[in-house]
């Protein structure tokens, strides 16, 4: 039986830095388990469960969109929900990050939640007190204000047509090896250390 020559829906994107580059806020060997086991993981799940569906050669985000309201797709959103939001986590962070914003969004932040540690002391509660595995998120709604969610599980902004700004992943996996149970620990040294303002600025740029 000849194998199939088709080209997989979806791909696994490449970390935009080195698996080090986060060291010591986030090790090597957590970002290659969580990059290549974990991200791989949905990813792989997920072009078995499309492949000769109607999803089909849909964009990830579409994917995403458009399953979460089909309890008989509820395997599809998971996989497609859990590789969007991990390709979006990637590039929330970046080696020698934190500080702050500039420009429009550091005026956004300081009119919606009083300045950026007002924000930063909303955030880090919203990720340590999310109950068991999920997501915090900075979005911006369709009016422009800013607001800070937390998702359980696979849940995503995306299926509420909120524009997401950053993410941190509070899953067990994106932290355990590095933290153990200290999730407060791991959310405040990624805020002061691998946060990606110039990604959250370009983001709130398009809303």
């Amino acid at each position: 039986m000849l194998e199939s020559k088709a080209k997989p829906s979806f791909v696994l994107p490449e970390l935009p830095y080195e698996e080090n580059a986060l060291e010591p806020v986030i090790s090597a060997r957590t970002l290659s388990f969580h990059h290549g086991k974990h991200h791989a993981g949905y990813v792989t799940k997920l072009n078995q469960l499309v492949e000769g569906s109607v999803y089909a050669g849909w964009p990830l985000d579409e994917v995403v969109k458009r399953s979460a309201g089909d309890p008989a797709a509820k395997m599809v959103f998971n996989n497609a929900a859990q590789a969007w939001n991990h390709d979006f986590y990637w590039r929330s962070m970046r080696p020698r990050g934190g500080g702050a914003p500039g420009g429009a969004l550091r005026d956004a932040i300081g009119r919606d939640f009083g300045g950026v540690s007002e924000f930063r002391t909303a955030f880090a509660k919203a990720a340590a007190g999310e109950f068991g595995s999920g997501w915090a998120w900075l979005v911006a709604d369709k009016g422009g204000t800013l607001k800070i969610a937390a998702t359980d599980d696979a849940d995503t902004p995306i299926v509420r047509g909120e524009r997401p700004l950053l993410t941190i992943d509070v899953w067990e996996h994106a932290y355990y090896l590095d933290y153990q149970n200290r999730r407060p620990d791991y959310i405040a040294a990624w805020l002061d250390n691998l946060i990606n303002w110039e990604f959250a600025e370009v983001n709130f740029s398009t809303v």
